[in-house]
């Protein structure tokens, strides 16, 4: 067998918990009062699936292009066969920062959760920043976790996967218990005055929105597959297919959970969570079980859900920036491969430290750097969409295993959608407008963006942009 065959270790339910563990994180457990007060219970499935419909057809544009151009990048790749190298320059830098984002958010709510469960957790305080305490323990548990799990992904994707597929299944039964216990123990009086919210179809229909707006930022993540591709060992057709499956089963999660909360809480006993604790879903299993143990179980859940999309996402980021350096747009030593596991080791070990770095920072500036991190990924989401329409045309002869069909609606539904988020972005006074200091992060990374680019073409010279 060839090392390129020996690579490939992941297998369909490998592939199933890395993209369903990297859209189900920490949100299920922490949000759902708050979409529940916002637009209802039954207004909030109604979102979660208007923002599935949008993520569902980039996921068709994702599982087309991944079987076509079957090669670690994923969104580099593609644009740069539809755009060049500048566009995958672009597509790619906007990507990587969304990953980064998100493993920087997650390494500070692992701790942050623990403190949940031992409220005396926190010893040893240093500073505060933004508002936000930093504490000598609360430190120490980030860093070894940012160690640990880096650790894990460099001993190889298939290691990170087990870990995967465990605390998926951890979360799975989690989240099934509590939907059942709602089943058997909650009301469909608890539900009165909390299926929708508002007075009028006008101002129902904008609380479902306000929700809807934001649930694709709960669903990304399914894209890390594409940045492994090369890892994966099933059939081309059958990739694309998981793909678009692992959308559908995440909103079907959240859309469940939403539920089991609305019809095990009243609206009283909702409000009071939210002001108290804020972790509703914990307050709704510790009700249905009259037991405060339950609570913190769920929370391990959650927990557990941190970890599959910080996992997730440095599987991503690695490979994305191993895909940028192997093209020479970026130090061609982040491409180094180690010589054990055959891992983009230097990728990783980079990830881990800008992560580590980001601790000191506080939980305000993660939040601004996830916030750019979203963007971030809508942008790629538009520029992706906009190369699957392009290479329909410029290679209408690539084999493509699994093929989309009415492809121009998909590809135009997909580039608008995304491309729409995008600007609610930076359009401001919407509910997911960027404040100032996340402008002025995406500049910052646009700018590092651009000495990397400048830097790179000078240095390689014809070999910029090229794979060697």
């Amino acid at each position: 067998m060839d090392n390129k065959n020996k690579s490939k270790k992941l297998n369909t339910g490998d592939v199933i918990v890395v993209a369903f563990g990297a859209m189900i994180g920490w949100g299920w457990v922490v949000s759902s009062g708050g979409w529940i007060q916002q637009s209802g219970v039954i207004g909030t499935i109604l979102a979660f699936l208007l923002g599935g419909i949008m993520i569902y057809f980039v996921g068709l544009v994702y599982a087309e292009l991944t079987t076509a151009l079957p090669e670690n990048g994923g969104a580099k790749v593609f644009s740069q066969h539809a755009f060049g190298t500048i566009g995958s320059f672009i597509c790619t830098w906007s990507i990587i920062l969304s990953y980064i984002g998100v493993v920087c958010f997650e390494a500070c709510s692992f701790p942050t959760i623990i403190q949940y469960i031992f409220p005396g957790f926190l010893k040893g305080y240093l500073y505060t920043v933004a508002g936000f305490d930093i504490y000598v323990t609360w430190l120490l548990v980030a860093i070894i976790s940012c160690v640990l799990i880096t650790y894990i992904n460099i001993k190889g994707v298939k290691t990170a996967a087990i870990l995967q597929k465990m605390l998926t299944i951890v979360i799975a039964a989690v989240g099934m218990v509590l939907i059942i216990a709602s089943l058997i123990n909650g009301d469909s009086s608890n539900l009165e005055g909390q299926l929708f919210v508002g007075t009028g179809i006008n101002k129902i229909l904008g609380n479902v929105l306000s929700v809807a707006m934001v649930a694709p930022f709960f669903l990304f993540g399914f894209d890390v597959i594409p940045q492994a591709a090369e890892e994966i060992n099933i059939p081309l057709k059958k990739l694309g297919k998981l793909i678009v499956f692992s959308i559908a089963l995440a909103v079907a999660f959240y859309g469940m959970v939403v539920f089991a909360v609305g019809y095990g809480m009243n609206k009283i006993e909702l409000a009071m969570s939210l002001h108290g604790s804020g972790l509703v879903t914990a307050d709704a299993m510790a009700k249905l079980f009259h037991s405060e143990v339950m609570a913190k179980i769920l929370i391990l859940g959650g927990m557990c859900g941190i970890a599959t999309s910080w996992n997730s996402f440095l599987i991503g980021g690695s490979r994305a920036l191993e895909s940028m350096a192997s093209s020479y747009m970026i130090p061609h030593v982040f491409g180094k491969k180690h010589k054990k596991y055959q891992t983009p080791y230097l990728s990783l070990i980079l990830i881990g430290i800008l992560s580590i770095i980001s601790l000191f920072f506080g939980r305000q500036m993660l939040t601004w750097i996830s916030n750019c991190a979203s963007f971030a990924c809508c942008l790629t989401y538009c520029i992706v969409s906009l190369s699957f329409l392009r290479l329909r045309k410029k290679e209408a002869n690539l084999p493509r295993p699994y093929k989309v069909k009415n492809y121009r609606f998909v590809g135009i539904m997909a580039t608008v959608l995304s491309g729409f988020l995008c600007m609610m972005y930076l359009i401001p006074g919407t509910v997911c407008s960027m404040i100032n200091q996340e402008l002025i992060i995406t500049v910052l990374w646009t700018i590092i963006g651009i000495f990397f680019a400048v830097g790179c073409k000078i240095k390689y010279r014809d070999k910029f942009g090229k794979l060697g």
